[in-house]
Order: structure tokens, then sequence, then C-alpha cells
């Protein structure tokens, strides 16, 4: 005797009722559209509120650091470093050191002698949209 079985497929459907005072931006279906938004300029007071408030974080003190260049050397080379070995940097001799506050560039400088101590001399800022947000 051959056995039929028998599918039975129940099909649903779903009913939004959309309500006649709904916001302009949701459509039939209940979806919501983005709607534009128009924001108006700061007022000069509240302009001057946020310039004040950077007075706030001008006491702070940020770690600065000179960096003459940079290398890449393998675990073993490095872990054969003794006193007088020499690591070769990717820069020339001369070329301006990268000056990083915080980690980030801000800045290009020379090195000088100050008294016995070293220094740098700042030949050029970085501009905010020059800044490389990588860079660290």
């Amino acid at each position: 005797m051959a056995m039929v079985t028998q599918i039975a497929m129940i099909t649903t459907e779903r009913v939004i009722q959309v309500p006649s005072q709904a916001p302009n931006n949701v459509n039939k279906e209940g979806n919501s559209t983005p709607t534009p938004m128009e924001l108006k300029p700061l007022a000069a007071e509240a302009q001057q509120q946020a310039a004040g408030n950077i007075g706030r974080v001008l006491d702070l003190s940020l770690p600065i650091s000179v960096e003459l260049g940079r290398t890449t050397m393998l675990i073993k080379d490095i872990l054969n470093l003794v006193p007088g070995s020499v690591v070769e940097l990717d820069r020339i001799a001369g070329e301006p050191v990268d000056i990083l506050a915080n980690g980030k560039l801000i800045a290009k400088g020379e090195v000088v002698v100050i008294d016995e101590n070293f220094g740098v001399r700042i030949v050029d800022i970085v501009e905010p949209g020059e800044r490389v947000a990588g860079d660290d």
C-alpha cells in the first residue's frame, strides 16, 4: 500500500492599521521615512560660551615626543642588539623630525643643541586637516 503524505500550507497576512493622525513620515505599511531637518546656526552667545569652555582644558598637560625616524626589524635582529649596535632609520640626516603631542603629529622641526641638552626648533606646523588619524 502506498503512503500518501499531505502537506498543508497555511498563509497568514499581517494587517497594519495606520491611524488617520499618523505623522507625515509614516507610510501605509507602517514604515517611517527620514524627514529632513533644518538646524539654525548657533547664536553669538552660544558661540562665545563654547569658546569660553576651551579654558577648562588649557591647563592640561600632554606628553610631547620627538621622532627622529622609524624602522622595522626582525625579532632575531632585535635580540642581537648590543651596546655599539647601529639601527638605521628611514630618515636622511638633517631631515626635519616629527613632533608629536599625545602621539599625534602636530609639527616638524630641526634638532638643535641648547647648552648640553637637545632641543627642537619648529619649522612647520601641521594643519589639522593634514594630520593622519592613524599616526601613532
